[in-house]
């Protein structure tokens, strides 16, 4: 998403809210894999409900629903803080956001937890994100004035742990997107956009046998590996408005899903790899033939072919969520390019350092973003620092040279009695 320092409140809504009705130029039949070929990309309303707040994670391409605890956890699988082996913790994060296309956009993110017993824990977090500040114009360039529009969530989060293996979890969040401010601008009075959403969560987490050398003895032993699996269902909510509710937009609603393992190769050494498959639980837009004026005659361009208009679908929150998993025009094969994958990896020296790398995969017709990314991680005692480097295959990226920083505070060992 592109926001300009000059920009007019009919932009600003265009460019925020995302509504994704565009036009595309066919021939007068066109088949369901040529839809699936043409661009098609997804959008919905704050997205900054997507970013991922944690520079470990995102070092590792994003990767991170089955990852291990931490206060971070709120964001990617609240079920995962049940097995935290901390009594509490906290974290807190900072990105300059978009710093290469224009300054002054920032992200930032709170998040803490605190065991209850010992199976039970909650958890909450803050996220703000500043777009900095925007002057307004009219039609005609005449500035309106200024502001500085910002978005925020504010998250409460419960961890059950069901057994030795299994954990459930449910987050709660509140959403408020001020975009434009409340005074007229253009013969417009725009809203603060509120909304109201839920994450259902859970992980598995267990242990596989795995024969390797043994450099002592040349023989086979058994050594452990052990392993998660987890899946969030996020921002499961209302639609958010900025004008009336006749024009709401889908939050992002996610459907995420991961594993994660880990081998300890001796007492210092061990590494972590990841996968996550992630997909927007919100409809794709359609197509129709884009009638002309009188509604009889079908429009076309200057050499005849027929203009198709993309559409967005009015269903309720929860049948568009279902939807979202067959709706696409060009049928399973476009279906399947709303899938993106991010893979991640950790080595870890004696619990203390750490260095990640990951990738990131969206299909080009869906958005197109795919980036390497790198990263560092040190632990002392319970002070903890991650960094994240995001670096795009595509040159004059928005997200180019994309630096965040993390601090995690890890408070409170649990006793082996308590457990």
């Amino acid at each position: 998403m592109f926001i300009f320092k000059q920009i007019s409140l009919k932009g600003l809504f265009i460019a925020t809210a995302c509504s994704a009705v565009y036009s595309i130029s066919a021939q007068t039949s066109i088949s369901r894999s040529q839809l699936a070929g043409q661009q098609n990309v997804i959008t919905t309303a704050v997205p900054f409900l997507t970013i991922s707040p944690d520079s470990r994670r995102a070092s590792m391409g994003d990767a991170g629903v089955a990852s291990s605890p931490d206060a971070n956890s709120v964001f990617w699988n609240a079920a995962s803080l049940a097995f935290a082996d901390k009594d509490y913790g906290i974290a807190t994060s900072y990105a300059p956001w978009l710093r290469s296309l224009v300054p002054g956009i920032s992200y930032n993110y709170l998040a803490g937890y605190g065991r209850i017993n010992k199976r039970s824990i909650i958890g909450g977090s803050f996220r703000f994100f500043s777009f900095g500040e925007i002057n307004f114009t009219d039609d005609v360039g005449n500035p309106l004035g200024k502001f500085n529009p910002s978005e925020y969530a504010i998250d409460v989060c419960y961890a059950l742990q069901m057994s030795k293996h299994w954990a459930v979890g449910v987050d709660l969040k509140y959403i408020n997107s001020n975009l434009a401010g409340t005074r007229p601008l253009n013969g417009i009075t725009p809203k603060v956009g509120r909304s109201g959403a839920g994450d259902l969560s859970a992980l598995y987490k267990g242990v596989a046998k795995i024969k390797v050398a043994d450099k002592t003895s040349n023989k086979k032993v058994k050594k452990n590996l052990d392993y998660t699996v987890g899946i969030n269902l996020q921002n499961l909510g209302s639609k958010i408005t900025y004008s009336d509710k006749a024009n709401g937009e889908y939050l992002p609603a996610n459907f995420k899903i991961g594993t994660a393992w880990t081998y300890q190769i001796d007492e210092f050494n061990a590494i972590t790899g990841m996968l996550d498959i992630n997909k927007l639980m919100v409809p794709t837009p359609g197509i129709h033939i884009l009638q002309s004026y009188n509604g009889i005659d079908d429009s076309t361009d200057i050499d005849g072919n027929i203009i198709y208009e993309r559409t967005r679908s009015e269903d309720p929150v929860i049948t568009a969520a279902l939807k979202s998993f067959y709706d696409s025009p060009g049928g399973l094969k476009e279906e399947l390019k709303e899938y993106n994958i991010s893979l991640g990896f950790e080595y870890i020296y004696a619990k203390q350092f750490m260095l990640r790398g990951g990738y990131f995969h969206e299909p080009s017709t869906k958005g197109n973003r795919k980036y390497l990314t790198a990263g560092f991680g040190i632990r002392y005692k319970v002070f903890g620092l991650d960094a994240a480097y995001l670096v795009p295959f595509q040159q004059r990226h928005p997200l180019q040279n994309q630096l965040r920083f993390t601090l995690i505070f890890d408070l409170g060992a649990v006793t082996e009695a308590d457990k």
